[in-house]
C-alpha cells in the first residue's frame, strides 16, 4: 500500500511540474520554470483512495467517471488547502486572486485539468494491477 501512495505522490508531482511549466511557457518564459511544494506529495499519494472508487465505477462512461473524480479532487485540494492553512498559517497554492477561485483553495477554472488528472491515475491504477498479476504468475 505504501509502494502504491508513493507512486500516486510522484505521479502528481511529475504532472504538476510539467502543468506548470506549460503554464510558463504559454507566459513566455523560455526557461519553462516550473515548480510544486512537498506538501503536494501525500495530497497527490492520497489518489490510492481512487482505487477502490475506480473499481466501482470502471465501466461508467468515461464522462461519468472524470467528473467524479474531478469532484473528488476539488473536495481533496479543498480540505487539503483549508487544513494547512489552520495548521501553517497558509495555502501554498493560493487562488485567493483568481475569479474561479473559491476561498483561495481551489480553482473551478481548473476542472478539466483534473479531470485529466483522474483519468491518468485510472490508467497508472490499472498498471499496478497488470504488474501485481504478472508478479503471481
Amino acid at each position: 500500500m505504501m509502494g502504491r501512495f508513493i507512486i500516486y505522490g510522484l505521479a502528481g508531482w511529475c504532472m504538476e511540474i510539467i502543468w506548470t511549466g506549460i503554464g510558463s511557457m504559454l507566459s513566455g518564459d523560455i526557461n519553462l520554470n516550473a515548480r510544486t511544494y512537498i506538501w503536494m506529495f501525500p495530497i497527490y499519494g492520497l489518489a490510492i483512495l481512487f482505487e477502490p472508487i475506480h473499481n466501482k465505477i470502471r465501466e461508467w462512461p468515461v464522462i461519468v467517471r472524470g467528473g467524479v473524480y474531478t469532484l473528488l479532487i476539488f473536495v481533496i485540494e479543498y480540505l487539503a488547502g483549508w487544513t494547512l492553512e489552520s495548521i501553517i498559517g497558509n495555502c501554498p497554492w493560493d487562488y485567493g486572486e483568481n475569479t474561479f477561485s473559491i476561498n483561495g483553495f481551489i480553482r473551478l477554472d481548473y476542472a478539466p485539468a483534473w479531470f485529466a488528472a483522474g483519468l491518468i491515475f485510472e490508467r497508472i491504477h490499472d498498471l499496478l494491477i497488470n504488474i501485481e498479476i504478472r508478479r503471481r504468475i
